[in-house]
């Protein structure tokens, strides 16, 4: 089945995202206490082949096996890519890898925000130098072949998350995350109360090793759960 693309994400929430992190963002979906499988991380072998920057767009789907990458081929050229993030699920096969760089070069070209492959792809050096972001499960330098035409911009299963066209895709060096698009409002609003917590446990930390280094008093650097332990601890002699 070979579906339109989903609406583009709005730029707001993509400016928004840019100031984020891919542990914040599923931080911020803990904290809205939405149940979605892997909190919408992605499993931990899906790695950064090249570039560690920030990804983020809008899903474009693509479902194939067995090494077949013509259907990633077919989502590539017969649309428009920019501003969305192809997320490709091969199934985790790992006999032949589905992209490489001369596909990666030409998805950059074209706008696209990056790519995620749930199974390998090769030419790793080539691709560290295109400063475009590519996500896949390994490495393996045998080629792929093209059989079908699989299924694109439909929903699947990746890499241990439910993916939707249209959904917000984000990676970086930790791995990547799938937010689902009725659920980004909320999830960006705790993501960054996160942020805002986050700096100021910096700040807190900092006034710490500088108040030690002029032999001042110390601010409390511990969690408020842990001080609670810590005085109950204390009132019996532990």
């Amino acid at each position: 089945m070979i579906n339109k693309n989903a609406p583009l994400l709005p730029d707001e929430i993509l400016n928004r995202v840019k100031k984020l992190s891919v542990a914040l963002i599923l931080d911020g979906v803990k904290k809205a206490k939405i149940s979605i499988p892997m909190d919408g991380c992605m499993c931990a072998e899906m790695k950064p082949v090249g570039t560690t920057k920030l990804m983020a767009g809008t899903a474009l789907t693509v479902e194939t096996e067995e090494g077949d990458n013509l259907p990633i081929n077919i989502a590539a050229y017969t649309r428009s890519l920019e501003g969305y993030v192809m997320v490709v699920d091969g199934k985790a096969y790992k006999d032949r890898p589905y992209i490489g760089d001369l596909f990666e070069r030409a998805c950059k070209a074209m706008g696209l925000s990056g790519i995620v492959v749930n199974g390998y792809s090769r030419d790793s050096e080539e691709t560290k130098k295109l400063d475009f972001p590519v996500y896949s499960l390994g490495i393996l330098p045998r080629g792929p072949v093209r059989k079908g035409e699989g299924n694109i911009n439909t929903d699947i299963h990746c890499a241990g998350v439910d993916v939707k066209p249209g959904d917000l895709v984000v990676g970086d060096a930790d791995g990547v995350c799938v937010i689902p698009r009725e659920h980004i409002e909320v999830v960006l609003e705790k993501a960054e109360e996160k942020l805002e917590y986050e700096e100021k446990r910096v700040a807190l930390i900092e006034s710490y090793a500088e108040a030690l280094k002029n032999g001042e008093a110390l601010p409390e650097l511990a969690p408020k759960e842990v001080i609670e332990i810590r005085e109950r601890l204390e009132q019996f002699g532990k």
